[in-house]
Parts: C-alpha cells; sequence; structure tokens
C-alpha cells in the first residue's frame, strides 16, 4: 500500500500557442512542486470541432479550435532547457506516425537535453490521429508490444543490429548513441486499459499510465499486470502504477454535477469506453461495442449526429469517468487509489471547459490538493 504522501503529481504541459505560455506554465509547475508535466501526442482532439462554438463553451474565446497541437517531442526539449527538476513526459504517442527507431533516437535525444528526466509514454494509438492521416490502423497492441521490444532492442545493442519483425525488419543497423546518465535508459510508460495490453505492460513496461480508470478496475487491471510481470520474471514492484484522469472540482459538490451536465463535459464522455456505459446500464452513444479509441474520429460527424450523441450521455457516466468533487472529496479519491498501488497521478483539470468562470477557482482547488498530497 501506497501512503497518498508518497504519490507523485503531474499536470498536463501546454499544447497551444503562444510558446512563450508553454515555458512559463513548465516553470510555474515546477515552482509550486509538480512532479512532472506531460504532453499528448495529437494531431486531433477529441472534442468535435463542430461544437467549439461560444454556444456550448467560452473556451472558445482563448482557443480558436480543439485540434490545436504542438509537436510534443520538440515542446520537451525546449522546456527541458528552461526547467531543472520536474519530469517530462508524452502521454502517450505511439509508432504507426513514428519509425521506432527514430522514437529511440529522438527521446534519447530529450535524455540528454533533459539531463535524465524524461519519460516515454506509449500506447496503441487512437484511430483520430491515424487514418485520417492516410495511415493504416491496423494490429495496434501487436505493433506497439514490438516497438517497444525494438526500442530495447536499439538502446541496449552493442555493434551491428538484426531484428525480424512482423512490422519493422533491422539488418547490419547499429545505435551507439548513449544515455545521458551511464546504464540508464529513460523509462517506458505504456497506456494500458484492455487485458493484452495489460499484460503487454507487464512484461515489457517500466510504468502505466492509463487515462480515466475507475478506482474499483484500477485495481483489478494492476492485478493484471503484476500476474504478468512475475509470469515473465520481472519484479511487479519495478513497474510504476500511474494515472491519466480528467478532474472536475470545485467547493461545492453539486456544482461538479452540474458542469458535468455541460455539452463540453459530455463530449469528453463520448471517450469513455463502451464497458464503463454497459457496467452502468447503458449503451454507448454511438452503440454497443462502440471503441472510442479504435474508432472515434471527431471530424466525421456532423453537428446534429454529435448532439444527438451528447443527448445520449447519462450524468452517472461523468460521475464514474472523471475525477471530481470537492478538494476534500479528490484528495479521498486519490488515497483510494494509492490503498491499490497508484504512485504517479497525473490530472488535468477541464472544470473551465464546462463554466469558464471556474478558472481561478478551479485551481486554487487543484493547489489545495497538491498541497495536501506534498504534506
Amino acid at each position: 500500500m501506497v501512503s497518498i504522501h508518497e504519490v507523485k503529481v503531474g499536470i498536463p504541459g501546454t499544447t497551444v500557442p503562444p510558446f512563450d505560455d508553454v515555458i512559463k506554465n513548465a516553470k510555474r509547475a515546477e515552482k509550486w512542486g509538480y512532479d512532472s508535466v506531460w504532453w499528448p501526442d495529437h494531431l486531433m482532439g477529441w472534442v468535435p470541432d463542430v461544437i467549439w462554438t461560444t454556444e456550448f463553451t467560452q473556451m472558445v474565446l482563448r482557443v480558436k479550435s480543439p485540434h490545436i497541437f504542438l509537436e510534443p517531442l520538440t515542446t520537451i526539449a525546449a522546456v527541458a532547457m528552461s526547467t531543472s527538476k520536474i519530469l517530462l513526459g508524452t502521454c502517450v504517442t505511439e509508432c504507426f506516425r513514428r519509425h521506432p527507431a527514430m522514437l529511440a533516437q529522438a527521446v534519447l535525444t530529450l535524455d540528454h537535453i533533459s539531463k535524465g528526466r524524461v519519460i516515454l509514454g506509449m500506447g496503441a494509438g487512437e484511430a483520430e490521429n491515424i487514418e485520417p492521416y492516410g495511415l493504416r490502423f491496423e494490429k495496434p497492441a501487436s505493433r506497439l508490444e514490438e516497438a517497444v521490444k525494438l526500442i530495447k532492442t536499439l538502446w541496449h545493442s552493442k555493434g551491428k543490429i538484426k531484428f525480424d519483425g512482423k512490422f519493422w525488419k533491422l539488418e547490419n543497423a547499429v545505435f551507439d548513441l548513449e544515455p545521458y546518465e551511464e546504464g540508464k535508459y529513460p523509462p517506458i510508460w505504456i497506456g494500458a486499459h484492455g487485458r493484452r495490453m495489460l499484460e503487454i505492460t507487464g512484461r515489457l513496461g517500466d510504468g502505466w499510465i492509463p487515462a480515466c480508470v475507475p478506482v474499483d478496475e484500477y485495481g483489478e487491471m494492476l492485478k493484471i499486470i503484476k500476474d504478468s510481470a512475475k509470469r515473465a520474471g520481472r519484479d511487479p514492484d519495478e513497474i510504476t502504477p500511474a494515472l491519466f484522469t480528467y478532474v472536475v472540482i470545485d467547493r461545492e459538490h453539486e456544482e461538479c454535477h452540474r458542469i458535468f451536465r455541460s455539452p463540453i463535459m459530455k463530449a469528453w464522455a463520448l471517450t469513455a469506453p463502451d464497458w464503463l456505459y454497459e457496467k452502468l446500464g447503458y449503451t454507448h452513444p454511438f452503440g454497443k461495442g462502440f471503441n472510442p479509441l479504435t474508432q472515434y474520429i471527431p471530424t466525421k460527424y456532423t453537428r446534429e449526429e454529435v448532439i444527438r450523441a451528447l443527448e445520449k450521455v447519462p450524468e452517472e457516466v461523468c460521475e464514474h469517468f472523471f475525477l471530481h468533487g470537492t478538494p476534500d472529496e479528490v484528495i479521498k479519491k486519490i488515497e483510494e487509489y494509492a490503498k491499490l498501488g497508484l504512485r504517479h497521478i497525473v490530472m488535468w483539470n477541464i472544470t473551465y471547459f464546462g463554466d469558464f468562470n471556474k478558472v481561478r477557482s478551479s485551481f486554487e482547488c487543484m493547489a489545495e490538493v497538491l498541497r495536501y498530497i506534498k504534506g
């Protein structure tokens, strides 16, 4: 069991220009005592642009599109030069758009720039970042597994490399770039949710960083990872259990529920897995068995189709999908995760997307949570 005061706390990095804000916010996070900052590797966001209007969110006045993302690896390089202690990670990238050898080289370069502060977060990928850009989204779990194996092969190789995989084949290759600290390569954390991905994490991952997993399922998933690690002859305690989660926070609990009813919150809830809807007695708004990671491409839908889907998102799904409540309630929930083994939590405050007037108050609440965890 992990004490909540041992849990590391991270936040998402700024993903939109101006770039001066990216640096300023990362430096502020380090000053305030956050342990890590993370960047998604997206070309497309989860909120459909057809509802990115003032009718649905005042965020439009600050960010003109929900699909604006700075490239994460170059962003991390710049932030690494302006910070000194905070960990910097991708949350998460994949190997459909990036060849594993190039990713291995880029991350090891960041390892040198940051003086050993980079975490490579990897996942199987999402259809929205792959199919619209002319790539075939096939066998994502197998591809992820082979990519991790190949990256580790490259990092730990000596001399010529031969690799005969299903997706990548190397012959007479070399990779002589060494890490910043001798023998200490950047950890690879895997964003896993399904059983196969969880078992891959147990065999190959240095950490586990799923998204928005309710506390009951978190313990069950972590057990699958640990069992897989044991079967592979690994020490399960060498794998860092983490969590990326959306946070809706306020001094009044019922305010969170009011915010849940906003269209933008429901738009994020469309990315909740089908099994969560079914567990609560509902069907995913896009149909039974719908998998957002492999099927959801927000730009495919008309405004009318999106609105109809939002109308079918139950408030109860939002309650289970978002970490929410007063600062004390959020702290209590993190303690529950910690008892199951959580050691690193990344919290994205999205309260103000649903009510822009909550910007200041929600971040004050988040600061209170951070202060408690830090003791």
